[in-house]
C-alpha cells in the first residue's frame, strides 16, 4: 500500500495498461474540477423544492462554510444536506439527480483525473456527497462500477434531513467504507485532492493527489462514454452562490417582464409583435427569404413549414418572423399555453389517418407549421423526424430554429409545462434566430419519386447542417425513457463510429 510520502500528483500517473486495475476516486476537486458541492445541492433545492428552498440553502451557506473550514467538514456537509433535503420525497431527489445534474456534472469533469479513471477496468467513486445525488450520473455516464457516498436518512419515502448512523464520509470514515467495500482486495489507484482524503488513498497501492487548479479546462462532452442528449431542469447556469443570489433577486422582476412580453405577443397584431419584442428586450433574428402567404382565392394549397424544435414557442417566433399568424400542429401543450397563444394551435390525435386528414384540411385554409421531432431537445442534436408530413404536400419550406437563454430554460419534462413560456420570457435578453431555407424542389418530394422517409431525412440533414447540429435516431419516447431512468442511448450506431457518435437518420 502507498504511504503518505509516496503520494504524487495525478499527472504522474500512467494510464496505459490499466485495463485490469481498480481506481478509487473522490468526487469534488478530484473527479470534478470544482471543489465546492454547493451548486449541485442548489440545483436539487431549486428543481425539487423551488425558489424558497434555494433561498433557505443560500442563507445557511455561511454557517456551513464556517463549520466546514474551521470546525468539521462533516458538520458543514450535514448543514447543506439538512437545508436541501428535509421533507423532500426520495423519488423526487432521484429524479432530479438523473435528469438535471448530469449536464452540470459533465461540464466540470477534470481532464487528468478522467484520463486515469477512464483507463481502469474497474471504477469506484468514494465521496462525501449523498449517494442518491451522484450515483445516477456516475454509473450512467462515467460507467462507474461502484459508488460509495453518504447515505441520507429517510422516513416513509421522504428525507429527514439527517444522515444514516454511518455519518458523512470524510476522513477516516472514507477509509472505513473502502475497507468494507473491498475487504482484502486492495485497489490499485487512489485519487484525492485534500489531506482528509489521505486515509483512504494510502490504503491503495498507488496514491495520487489532484492539485487545485482553477484554470484547468474541463473534459469536453465528446469524450464521455455516452452523449448527454436529454436533460431537464430550469436553470441554464451552474448556480454558484453569486448566480443563485442573482437568480433569486431576478425572479420577481423577470416574472413581471415575462407577463408583459407574453401580453405583447398575445394582444398585439402580428406585424407589430416583432417591434414590441425588440422594445421589451427579446431579440428576433431573421435569415433567408420567407415565402409569400398562400392565396386561398387561387385555390393554392398553403406552405408547410418544417421546423427544428427548441421550445413550444417555435411557431410563435416563426409567425413573428413572417409578420403574420400561421396555424401550428402540436403534440402536447398545456391548456394555459393554448389560451395564451396568439396563433391557432391544433392538437394531433395520435391516429395517423385522422392526423393526415386534419393536416390536409389546415393546408387548404393556409400556411401551417409542424415540428416533426415531436419533442424539444436542448443540445446540438436533431431528433428523428416523423415522415407523415411528407406524404401530405409538396409545398415544403424547412426552417432552422435556434434560441439563446442566459438564465432559464423554456422547456421541461418534469415540471408544469404551462410555465414554459413564462420561464423563456423571464430571461433578461432571450433571443430567437429564424432561418428560412430554400423551398424543397419537386424532385426531392414524394411527387418526385422520393419516399416520405427520404424526404424527412433529407430535411433533417439540411436543417442540421445549417445549425451545425448532429442528426440522431432518437424519438420522443426515448426522451421520456431517459428522464425516467433509462440512459436513452437506444439509437443504432454505424460500425466504426466512436461510442458517443449516434447515427443520423
Amino acid at each position: 500500500m502507498a504511504s503518505r510520502r509516496n503520494v504524487r500528483t495525478v499527472d504522474e500517473c500512467a494510464s496505459i495498461g490499466r485495463e485490469n486495475h481498480t481506481v478509487v476516486a473522490d468526487m469534488d476537486g478530484t473527479l470534478l474540477c470544482g471543489r465546492s458541492s454547493f451548486p449541485y445541492f442548489a440545483l436539487v433545492a431549486f428543481e425539487v423544492g423551488g425558489i424558497l428552498r434555494l433561498l433557505g440553502l443560500l442563507l445557511v451557506l455561511p454557517l456551513a462554510g464556517i463549520l466546514y473550514y474551521f470546525i468539521s467538514e462533516s458538520a458543514g456537509i450535514q448543514v447543506l444536506i439538512f437545508a436541501t433535503f428535509t421533507g423532500m420525497r426520495v423519488a423526487d431527489i432521484e429524479s432530479a439527480a438523473r435528469a438535471v445534474l448530469p449536464k452540470f456534472y459533465s461540464a466540470d469533469l477534470h481532464p487528468e483525473t478522467w484520463r486515469v479513471f477512464s483507463s481502469c477496468g474497474r471504477r469506484c467513486v468514494l465521496t462525501a456527497n449523498p449517494r442518491v445525488m451522484v450515483e445516477a450520473f456516475l454509473k450512467d455516464y462515467l460507467e462507474a462500477d461502484m459508488v460509495i457516498g453518504t447515505e441520507i436518512a429517510t422516513y416513509k419515502g421522504r428525507a429527514t434531513g439527517l444522515v444514516s448512523p454511518s455519518g458523512v464520509l470524510v476522513g477516516g470514515k472514507k477509509a472505513e467504507a473502502l475497507k468494507v467495500a473491498f475487504g482484502e482486495d486492495v485497489p490499485h489507484i487512489g485519487l484525492g485532492d485534500r489531506k482528509t482524503d489521505l486515509p483512504f488513498m494510502t490504503l491503495c497501492k498507488e496514491a495520487y493527489m489532484v492539485p487545485a487548479n482553477p484554470k484547468v479546462e474541463a473534459v469536453s462532452g465528446e469524450k464521455l462514454p455516452k452523449p448527454i442528449i436529454f436533460h431537464d431542469g430550469r436553470l441554464v447556469q451552474k448556480p454558484t452562490p453569486l448566480v443563485a443570489l442573482l437568480t433569486i433577486l431576478w425572479i420577481p422582476v423577470g416574472f413581471i417582464l415575462a407577463c408583459l412580453r407574453i401580453a405583447a405577443g398575445a394582444l398585439l397584431p402580428m406585424p407589430l409583435v416583432y417591434h414590441a419584442f425588440r422594445a421589451l428586450g427579446v431579440r428576433v433574428t431573421i435569415k433567408g427569404t420567407p415565402p409569400p402567404p398562400a392565396q386561398r382565392s387561387a385555390g393554392v394549397s398553403g406552405v408547410l413549414f418544417i421546423c427544428s424544435h427548441r421550445t413550444l414557442l417555435d411557431p410563435i417566433f416563426l409567425s413573428t418572423a413572417l409578420g403574420r399568424p400561421i396555424a401550428a400542429v402540436t403534440y402536447s401543450v398545456s391548456r394555459l399555453s393554448e389560451i395564451l397563444s396568439p396563433i391557432k394551435t391544433v392538437r394531433l390525435n395520435r391516429d395517423r389517418t385522422k392526423d393526415a386528414n386534419m393536416i390536409k384540411e389546415l393546408l387548404q385554409e393556409g400556411d401551417l407549421v409542424i415540428c416533426p421531432e415531436g419533442t424539444t431537445c436542448r443540445e446540438p442534436f436533431l431528433l428523428r423526424f416523423s415522415a407523415l408530413f411528407a406524404e401530405l404536400t409538396d409545398e415544403i419550406v424547412p426552417v432552422a430554429m435556434a434560441n439563446r437563454m442566459s438564465m432559464f430554460h423554456g422547456t421541461t419534462a418534469r415540471g408544469w409545462k404551462g410555465m414554459d413560456p413564462f420561464y423563456f420570457f423571464m430571461n433578461p435578453t432571450p433571443a430567437y434566430e429564424v432561418t428560412f431555407l430554400n423551398k424543397l424542389p419537386k424532385e426531392l418530394t414524394c411527387a418526385g419519386g422520393k419516399s416520405s422517409h427520404e424526404v424527412a431525412n433529407y430535411i433533417q440533414r439540411v436543417i442540421a447542417s445549417t445549425l451545425s447540429y448532429q442528426c440522431t435516431n432518437f424519438t420522443r419516447k426515448d426522451k421520456y425513457k431517459a428522464l425516467a431512468g433509462n440512459d436513452g442511448t437506444v439509437a443504432e450506431k454505424k460500425p466504426g463510429l466512436p461510442p458517443n457518435k449516434v447515427m443520423g437518420c
